[in-house]
């Protein structure tokens, strides 16, 4: 409103002062030029005197009665010898105007109010071009000054016009501009109140729509860790509450039976000895992720040589693998030594190449490679394994996820391996990606960098590279 009012003022004020300027501009123009001519015709006679004044009186008196106004001639004596008037008529006529313009230099005056004119014009010879006389014209300019009052006035009440009109359309518009945020806000609220689903769609102007979807991508964001909080906590409930449950049978089927042959305490104990290891692993597991979850995490860095870790893994691994003869193959293309934290790196490629084994198939085999460039290294981990059923890919790395619930349960696992490897991963600034194929095996590729970059650093540094094949 403030805008408008300021736009239509400025605007208002230039036109109105635009006509005075030409108004008043043209009535001196026309004055001029009478004043010429009256000149003209009173020095015809030859010199200033009554007669050559009774040849132009008609014109003088004509002008006067026209413009409203006076004009008095002034002969080389400074003597009045025509007033319109007829107050000064014989006397003698002392100004500063009239002085100048004997000397040569025309005046021009309007009062401050702007109500009247006065022109001093010289009555020159027409052969020697001598001075001999002065017509003063003096003019009111009421009927400009009106007009440009009425013009003002009607200004004005446009303005106020149109400053209503837009009072009343900046209401209307703020009406219709605060019903979409009045259903963002009822939705923050609804969040706030801890009900966390999708907004209702906002149609409003390009801005609002655009804050309308983003919040609406946050809160399925948030409904999704959400699902996802709830899944984790019964997952860890269940979990935990298994082996329990294992043990507390296993023992009370004990109790229940006295006297029983000392092999069978033993094969009972072994089961609860096995449940009391799941139920360990599982929590080392929680309080592994519990520690990663902490982002910047502890981390140890020092110079790890690659080659010598994956080794060192996969002699510890294959035990595990002879029991399945499944073949465990290293391919190493270049020795590498990378900066990072070679207790958490352990853990994530053992998770990675331990699950390789443990959902293979008999007599299958799993291969791992290194290789690195300028900037990164890559570990490969592929197997002849179960593969991923198409479209899982993604949800492999959740907490607790399984692609087969019984068979991993079977082989010990807990859900968590994944989830752990790619924070590590994560904290490590690198990436992993997955593909695999039913029944046909499954490939995990790891990118690392190999110096340890800050997050500023990394900022300014990180550029697009792809893996190398390896």
């Amino acid at each position: 409103m403030f805008l408008t009012l300021l736009i239509m003022a400025v605007f208002t004020e230039m036109l109105l002062s635009a006509y005075d300027e030409k108004a008043y501009s043209q009535r001196v123009s026309e004055l001029q030029s009478y004043g010429t001519m009256i000149a003209n015709k009173i020095i015809s006679g030859g010199f200033l005197s009554a007669a050559s004044i009774a040849e132009a009186d008609s014109e003088i008196l004509s002008l006067s009665e026209i413009y409203e106004g006076r004009i008095i001639v002034v002969d080389d004596n400074l003597h009045v010898i025509r007033d319109t008037y007829g107050l000064e008529e014989g006397k003698t006529l002392i100004s500063e105007e009239t002085i100048r313009c004997f000397r040569g230099s025309n005046s021009i005056y309007r009062n401050h109010s702007k109500e009247y004119v006065e022109l001093t014009l010289p009555v020159n010879h027409p052969a020697t071009k001598e001075i001999k006389g002065v017509i003063i014209l003096s003019f009111s300019l009421k009927s400009i000054s009106g007009l440009y009052r009425e013009l003002r006035n009607t200004a004005g009440l446009l303005i106020v016009t149109v400053l209503i009109l837009v009072v009343i359309f900046a209401l209307a518009y703020t009406v219709w501009l605060a019903k979409p945020f009045q259903k963002l806000t009822d939705s923050i609220d609804h969040l706030s109140d801890g009900y966390v689903e999708n907004p209702v769609p906002i149609r409003a102007f390009t801005e609002l729509e655009a804050v309308s979807i983003s919040f609406k991508r946050m809160l399925e964001r948030m409904r999704k860790l959400e699902e996802s909080r709830q899944e984790f906590v019964s997952n860890v409930s269940h979990e935990l509450k298994t082996p329990m449950t294992s043990i507390k049978v296993l023992a009370d089927s004990l109790l229940s039976q006295e006297g029983a042959p000392i092999e069978l305490y033993q094969e009972f104990m072994v089961d609860i000895n096995d449940e009391i290891e799941r139920e360990t692993k599982i929590i080392n597991d929680l309080l592994s992720l519990v520690k990663l979850d902490k982002k910047a995490g502890d981390m140890n860095i020092t110079s790890v040589n690659m080659n010598e870790l994956l080794e060192q893994i996969l002699k510890r691994l294959r035990p595990i693998a002879g029991r399945k003869n499944v073949e465990l193959i290293f391919e190493s293309f270049r020795p590498v030594t990378a900066e990072a934290d070679e207790v958490k790196l352990t853990l994530a490629l053992s998770n990675l190449i331990e699950n390789a084994i443990k959902y293979n198939v008999e007599d299958g085999w799993v291969r791992v490679s290194l290789n690195a460039d300028h900037k990164f290294f890559f570990v490969k981990v592929a197997d002849s394994g179960i593969g991923i059923p198409e479209g899982e890919e993604d949800l492999i790395f959740e907490r607790f996820y399984r692609v087969d619930k019984a068979r991993s349960r079977g082989t010990g696992g807990t859900g968590l391996g994944l989830s752990i490897t790619k924070n590590v991963i994560l904290m490590h600034r690198g990436a992993i990606k997955v593909y695999s194929k039913e029944n046909e095996g499954t490939t995990f590729t790891v990118r690392i960098p190999l110096m340890y970059l800050s997050k500023q650093e990394r900022a300014s540094t990180l550029v697009s590279t792809n893996p190398p094949e390896v």
